[in-house]
């Protein structure tokens, strides 16, 4: 209740203060500190935007002091006006940077992508066969793996169809796709105070600003996780299963998603609409690489992942999981028990009591992701944004939340 007071208080304008005071410092230090030189020019340009938009939310607190009112309408609009300042504006200065002959302004990520769509086109898979690794410098032998679920080489085909340029930035698409998605998405939300924050939580926030704008892999598919939410808020439910089974096409993060979604159509009986595109959409994705060389498909998506590769993943954050399986004896099995008990009990209450709308879906989305991550034996700490934009959607999603759905349509909202 506290929090709640909190986050209304001025009318969520404290609120907005504080979020953007608190990303302007933190994009500062990461200009001053970081090791990571994408990072590094991300906050020199993101320092710039949350210091706009703070001094801008100082001027609607004045104006609703003098008894002016601050609507909604404009405090989501900052939202979308500081997410270019600090997203998409630095995106493209590092994208142009990159042209010019820069090689310190992507991360790995946006090069392993790009990779995938060249060798889309080239060979017909995505993906490297172990052999193919192996002849990789033992230096760079990282980036012949490509994690991700095929769908993903979408977004390096502009690179691979017109060779190098800044328009080819794998993240340039990876951020059309994320503006596509959200827009749909926030559009069938109704205007309320709920609803700035959703926007910002899948915007400026600076973990979500920080991804799109240096590696960004993550954020389109988070964008088609909330548009799948909202579409099911709506009782789109086809449109709902395309969205995740989109996402899910690209990375399997997406999966929890889409089994939560599943058990929720299920439950309501909507699941002759989702099912079809959610599962459908994943499963044709592999089809291209399974025909072509399905060992590679493994050695990419499954091996390397579980630690069975030619080189481990860097992915390491200090979380339990993590903490875990360096400290102590056998400590990687002890994580993935623990990883796994989890997964059942979040499975057991999924059948027990199974979400009935949108919200509560959102809602296990939310803290089984969060569990996930944390119990990892390897894991990023920017995953944190999934759990975090999944539990603040939820406020914003409910029955009578999408503005599109239909109002007459009792069916709807039947439990």
């Amino acid at each position: 209740m506290n929090l709640r007071r909190l986050d209304r208080a001025a009318d969520g304008l404290a609120a907005d203060l504080g979020l953007y005071l608190v990303s302007a410092v933190f994009a500062l230090v990461t200009a001053l500190t970081s090791t990571l030189l994408p990072h590094r020019a991300w906050g020199s340009v993101a320092a710039w935007g949350y210091a706009a938009a703070t001094l801008a939310v100082v001027v609607q607190l004045l104006l609703a002091r003098s008894g002016r009112t601050v609507t909604t309408r404009y405090r989501a609009l900052l939202a979308w006006l500081t997410w270019v300042a600090v997203a998409l504006l630095p995106l493209v200065v590092q994208a142009v940077q990159r042209a010019g002959g820069r090689t310190d302004r992507a991360q790995e990520e946006v090069l392993v992508v790009e990779h995938m769509g060249e060798s889309l086109l080239s060979t017909g898979t995505p993906y490297l066969s172990r052999a193919e690794i192996a002849a990789i410098p033992l230096d760079e032998r990282l980036l012949g793996y490509r994690p991700y679920q095929p769908g993903m080489a979408v977004f390096g085909l502009p690179r691979g169809f017109a060779g190098d340029h800044w328009w080819t930035d794998a993240r340039l698409w990876f951020a059309i796709a994320t503006v596509a998605a959200l827009a749909a998405a926030v559009t069938l939300l109704r205007s309320t105070p709920s609803r700035v924050r959703a926007i910002q939580s899948a915007t400026v926030l600076p973990v979500t600003a920080l991804t799109l704008a240096t590696g960004g892999d993550d954020i389109p598919v988070l964008a088609l996780c909330l548009l799948a939410l909202a579409l099911t808020a709506a009782g789109r439910w086809g449109w709902a299963g395309a969205a995740a089974g989109a996402a899910a096409a690209c990375k399997l993060f997406a999966l929890p998603v889409v089994a939560v979604l599943v058990v929720l159509a299920v439950a309501t009986g909507h699941w002759r609409r989702l099912l079809p595109p959610a599962l459908g959409l994943p499963l044709l994705a592999l089809i291209p690489p399974l025909l072509t060389d399905a060992d590679a498909l493994v050695e990419n998506v499954l091996r390397f992942p579980l630690g069975h590769g030619l080189v481990t993943s860097p992915a390491q954050s200090p979380f339990p999981g993590y903490l875990i399986s360096q400290a102590l004896p056998g400590g990687r099995y002890v994580a993935a028990g623990l990883l796994i008990a989890a997964a059942a009990v979040i499975g057991l209450l999924l059948i027990r009591r199974p979400p009935r709308d949108a919200r509560s879906a959102a809602l296990f989305c939310g803290f089984g992701l969060l569990a996930a991550i944390l119990l990892m034996p390897t894991t990023r700490f920017g995953y944190i944004l999934y759990p975090a934009a999944f539990l603040i959607w939820a406020s914003a999603l409910s029955k009578d939340t999408a503005t599109t759905a239909a109002r007459r349509d009792t069916a709807l909202y039947r439990q």
